[in-house]
């Protein structure tokens, strides 16, 4: 039998699953790592081989309870066990894992072997169904956004109204249904309803519903939104629009906790908890006379505001990379990143459409790029229009330049160490400071013996 030839196919076997394979020796340091691993964790097989397996999985069981430190002891397999692991951006990747021991020619156990299936594309697809999303779901090292996470359990544990004010897009609604889902409430409904979304005549009956004839083609009973979250939270969006007849049934609902359906006699008890939010300043539209005061105070006992994304650039690679994710596993592409002038780009813009915007940027940047690195080409035009695109480029050349000779300096001239700040290869970097004419010493500031 020829090995290599045997070997070889094996290999070739291995790097074309789409599960991620991992094995490890008896001190728990990786010996094989196929590419699917490193597709769902991002990290290279060469940083990964020799490494101890928690340093780059970086999961949820690795200190506590290890599947594989279970199944080398017992000699007992784990299957389709779910856990989380930690990639190379930070960000936690669900993965379902099973278990087994790995065994030499002669039976003895000298290791473990990890398959995991990624399940980021069945989690995103569950939570858009179940919309079932939690504080971890916010994506921020922003100190406005920490701030509000860490006063998110404690108001979650209350009843009290909250409203939640900033500009469209900001993910206003993702807070109030983390609010929800950390709430006493959270096994009970969450139901939104957008009040600039309907027409002023049916407004009512969405919220309160209607009795069998209440109105001309009536002919079936029909429950309000405030019915369909009875024991949960009814989140108001776009509050603002409310008109002003709602106003006052609205208000008359959050002061005696009671409704009528149109057409009905029977009060109803309204045992929901209220969580408004809007894109308008209320405050502004009460002294126009287009709210009414004491609606405000009534919705306004608790306020957060979600700062807009220009206001919190610290966010943007972090949801550039959450979004490169989701998208690449969404369209099955191998998507690694975005390239430093396409970043720049990024980083320099203002977002009037905030976080929403942006996910619509690196959707379109996924759609057109084949694999590898989102690219300037890659973008919508629009963020570069005209004569202004040349300019432009020139402009993130020099930006370009000025960011790999900052990590240079930094690193005395090292490439290798500025070359990992920068999250590029050593060989790209190379590439970069010839075509950027970078002048650079002859020696690199590597230690030497």
């Amino acid at each position: 039998m020829d090995t290599t030839l045997s070997s070889e196919r094996f290999e070739a076997v291995l790097q074309s699953l789409s599960e991620g394979v991992m094995t490890v020796d008896s001190n728990w340091r990786i010996t094989c790592f196929n590419n699917a691993a490193e597709r769902i964790l991002g990290v290279p097989r060469s940083e990964a081989l020799g490494k101890h397996c928690y340093e780059v999985l970086k999961a949820n069981t690795c200190r506590g309870a290890c599947p594989l430190r279970y199944t080398i002891e017992k000699g007992v397999p784990v299957m389709e066990l779910t856990v989380y692991f930690t990639n190379s951006q930070g960000i936690k990747v669900p993965v379902s894992i099973s278990t087994a021991v790995f065994r030499d020619r002669e039976g003895k156990v000298i290791g473990g072997v990890e398959t995991f299936r990624d399940l980021r594309e069945v989690e995103w697809f569950r939570k858009e169904v179940e919309k079932s999303y939690t504080f971890e779901d916010i994506i921020s090292k922003s100190p406005k956004i920490k701030k509000i996470l860490d006063i998110l359990p404690t108001i979650a544990d209350s009843d009290s109204t909250v409203l939640i004010t900033g500009e469209s897009g900001t993910g206003k609604e993702l807070f109030a249904r983390a609010i929800h889902n950390l709430s006493r409430r959270r096994n009970k409904p969450f139901v939104a309803v957008n009040c600039g979304g309907f027409p002023d005549t049916l407004i009512e009956s969405e919220l309160f519903g209607y009795e069998a004839g209440a109105f001309t083609g009536a002919t079936k009973a029909k429950p309000g939104r405030f019915a369909l979250a009875k024991g949960g939270t009814l989140f108001l969006d776009e509050i603002g629009d409310l008109p002003p007849l709602l106003q006052v049934k609205l208000l008359r609902v959050l002061q005696e906790r009671t409704y009528e359906p149109l057409g009905s006699v029977k009060t109803e008890k309204a045992d929901v908890r209220i969580v408004s939010a809007t894109h308008h300043n209320l405050e502004d539209m009460v002294k126009e006379g287009r709210f009414r005061e004491d609606l405000y105070f009534r919705i306004n006992v608790i306020k957060l505001h979600i700062p807009p994304l220009r206001e919190r650039k610290e966010d943007v690679p972090l949801l550039i990379n959450y979004f490169i994710n989701r998208f690449s596993t969404l369209q099955g592409k191998s998507i690694s990143g975005i390239s430093s002038d396409a970043l720049s780009l990024l980083m320099n813009y203002s977002y009037p459409g905030n976080v929403r915007e942006l996910e619509n940027i690196i959707e379109h940047g996924c759609v057109l790029c084949p694999g590898g690195l989102i690219r300037l080409e890659h973008l919508p035009e629009w963020l570069y229009p005209g004569q202004a695109k040349e300019k432009m480029s020139t402009g993130l050349k020099e930006m370009e330049k000025e960011l790999i000779l900052s990590a240079l300096r930094k690193h005395n001239w090292n490439r290798l160490a500025a070359a990992k700040e920068l999250g590029i290869h050593k060989t790209t970097l190379f590439r970069k400071i010839k075509k950027l004419d970078i002048k650079v010493p002859d020696r690199d500031g590597r230690r030497r013996k």
